[in-house]
């Protein structure tokens, strides 16, 4: 921080972390995650994987080209328990019926939909990919599903839809949470992919 003439003010502006939770970053109590822990790499340029393990060379740090953001669609930001039902209700679906829509530079097709994200279950304490709550994801329900997506699904003894990674191991498949507190809930004939996800937006 000293050599790049930074202070704990900076970080914080930064990173939205109180200074506080910046001192327990500095004093190793706790870790820097998901969005903040890119925003925290950025404004001290290193890499973060240097910052959370040691790893590599702290002066490497790629800045991402500027590139011109085309808008590709507006999709309606709908209801968790909506998305559960979005196989039977889409096709019924009108612009009027959506209090919000959100912009997308992702290209999906005619039936994406746009969910804000709820709790901490997709916030990966490695680094990325991480979808803190308050993002919002664009779901494409006409994208193949395959291993390792982020999907949107619905299990069965629930109305309300979910957003985990699937997980695909051989015969068996698991709606896998990015945050480690959280465990894999195994399915089989009692869920729904509802759609993936194709794009993840939020402020840093």
């Amino acid at each position: 921080m000293k050599t790049l003439g930074l202070k704990g003010v900076d970080i914080t502006k930064a990173t939205g972390v109180s200074s506080g939770g910046v001192s327990q970053w500095v004093n190793g109590i706790t870790k820097p995650n998901g969005a903040k822990l890119l925003a925290l790499s950025k404004i001290l340029q290193c890499q973060p994987d240097w910052l959370l393990y040691g790893k590599g060379d702290p002066k490497e740090y790629d800045t991402p080209s500027v590139v011109p953001i085309s808008i590709q669609n507006r999709v309606p930001v709908i209801s968790w328990v909506q998305a559960g039902e979005w196989t039977a209700i889409v096709d019924h679906f009108q612009p009027g019926d959506a209090d919000e829509w959100q912009e997308t530079t992702a290209k999906v097709g005619s039936n994406a939909f746009a969910l804000h994200v709820q709790g901490d279950s997709m916030v990966n304490p490695s680094g990325s990919p991480s979808i803190p709550e308050g993002s919002i994801v664009i779901v494409d329900p006409d994208t193949v599903v395959d291993n390792g997506k982020i999907v949107v699904a619905r299990l069965e003894e629930s109305s309300e839809a979910t957003l985990k990674k699937l997980v695909i191991d051989g015969p068996h498949r698991y709606l896998k949470p990015l945050n480690p507190d959280y465990r894999p809930i195994q399915i089989n004939g009692n869920c729904t992919i509802v759609g993936v996800v194709r794009q993840v937006i939020f402020n840093l």
